[in-house]
């Protein structure tokens, strides 16, 4: 079942998305009245995502390959993070960096008014973010970056991100709705029924003995820290062998507190504070969806990894909305 209803974008103004993964940052852009015409995506399995809730516009190819449709009002993108993020080993070099040159490419090609750049927050730190806000001058558009917390925006999720407006009608005001008054992960679990393993999205996943009984043992709050001090038999000698370990794996959320960042691999407690506050498992994939506001009625492709990651690399579709509200009063 479609998501979204050509008719409730019809005859308004165009974008294109690129690097547009299973598509929330285009949801956004289509809740608040554009009109997409055309979006670019590498993965295939992200693509079909995008192709079940958004249509067939998607296009399943490489940036660097695919030709515009034509022109468009607002040109929109992430580019791949993975090179510029403080986690793992932050590689400048990574040739998918380079990868931000094509929103500029794409620009020139396609004529938009706003050109809306997502990334993390680091990388306005970057020279490829300099090299990429002259190539926007270059064209004629004024540049300005902001980084904004989802939270700020009702997203249950700490999760800062960088956007870069590239524009010639100006610059968007996007004011915080929920600064100072977060919501929780209770809030985002407070109506869901309980896990049940006939929902591929809201069933508990199988884990070891071994993972089951180091869960049994964090309290509520805590994390491998508390193993190490209160159960050192469940701890593996890698915990104590490496210095500066990061601190909130194996970690159980706060109920009344938003989550941390929801990423590609919270399927997996040793990748993040991913363990449910309350009860000895980690969060389902549709409880990670509610903490990335992300609706119900949203279908994913793929495995439980591939759905993981399509929600962790995407841009939480209230955060996006935000945005996408933003721009379109500087074009209307």
């Amino acid at each position: 079942m479609r998501f979204i209803e050509e008719s409730s974008y019809r005859n308004q103004f165009a974008f294109i998305d690129l690097f547009s993964g299973a598509g929330l940052f285009s949801s956004a852009f289509v809740n608040t009245g554009f009109n997409p015409i055309q979006a670019v995506e590498l993965c295939s399995i992200a693509s079909a995502t995008y192709a079940k809730n958004l249509g067939n516009h998607i296009i399943n190819g490489s940036v660097v390959d695919v030709r515009p449709v034509g022109l468009c009002d607002v040109l929109v993108g992430g580019p791949p993070c993975q090179g510029f993020s403080t986690l793992g080993k932050r590689n400048l070099a990574d040739p998918r960096n380079r990868l931000s040159m094509e929103m500029v490419r794409w620009a020139s090609l396609t004529s938009p008014k706003v050109v809306v750049v997502e990334n993390v927050a680091v990388f306005l730190e970057s020279p490829h973010w300099e090299k990429m806000r002259r190539g926007f001058k270059k064209l004629g558009y004024g540049v300005q970056s902001v980084v904004l917390n989802a939270a700020d925006f009702g997203v249950p999720q700490i999760r800062n991100r960088s956007f870069t407006f590239a524009s010639k009608v100006g610059f968007p005001v996007i004011e915080p709705s929920h600064a100072g008054k977060h919501r929780s992960v209770r809030d985002a679990f407070s109506d869901l029924a309980a896990p049940v393993s006939s929902d591929r999205m809201h069933r508990i996943r199988a884990l070891s003995e071994q993972a089951y009984d180091r869960i049994c043992n964090i309290p509520y709050g805590g994390d491998k820290r508390d193993l190490m001090r209160n159960s050192p038999h469940l701890v593996p000698r890698s915990w104590w062998a490496i210095p500066n370990q990061a601190t909130d794996v194996w970690g159980r959320m706060a109920l009344d507190e938003p989550a941390n960042t929801i990423r590609t691999g919270f399927i997996n407690p040793s990748k993040g504070r991913y363990l449910h506050p309350t009860e000895n498992r980690v969060i389902t994939m549709r409880e990670a969806a509610r903490l990335h506001s992300i609706p119900d009625n949203w279908e994913f492709e793929g495995t439980d990894t591939s759905v993981a990651r399509q929600i962790g690399n995407s841009v939480p579709p209230q955060l996006g909305m935000a945005v996408a509200e933003a721009v379109m009063k500087i074009l209307a």
